[in-house]
């Protein structure tokens, strides 16, 4: 298979994704793994808390972060979806009840 260099999943889709997967997971290490910096993954994550996708809560230095799985998708298209369903087909791993 060829080597693309685009992904069918936006930056804040790879940000959810992280934070579904590891609720406490540090900005350094989601902007390591979704190939942006620290800032840019900051700036995600306060986009997501904006829109409700996900909440923040400090405990000692490190944030802890809820998805809120059962909102619709931002899409048009399956905006009838909740996201928790598009998250338990990215990763299943990250399991249901965060």
């Amino acid at each position: 298979m060829p080597s693309v260099e685009w992904s069918f999943l936006t930056n804040h889709a790879r940000v959810l994704l992280c934070i579904a997967e590891e609720p406490t997971v540090r900005l350094r290490d989601i902007g390591d793994r979704v190939g942006v910096t620290e800032r840019a993954a900051l700036r995600i994550v306060n986009e997501l808390v904006a829109a409700g996708y996900v909440s923040r809560q400090r405990h000692g230095r490190r944030n802890h972060y809820t998805v809120h799985r059962h909102l619709p998708l931002p899409d048009q298209l399956p905006r009838t979806q909740p996201l928790g369903e598009l998250l338990a087909i990215l990763a299943p791993a990250a399991g249901g009840s965060r």
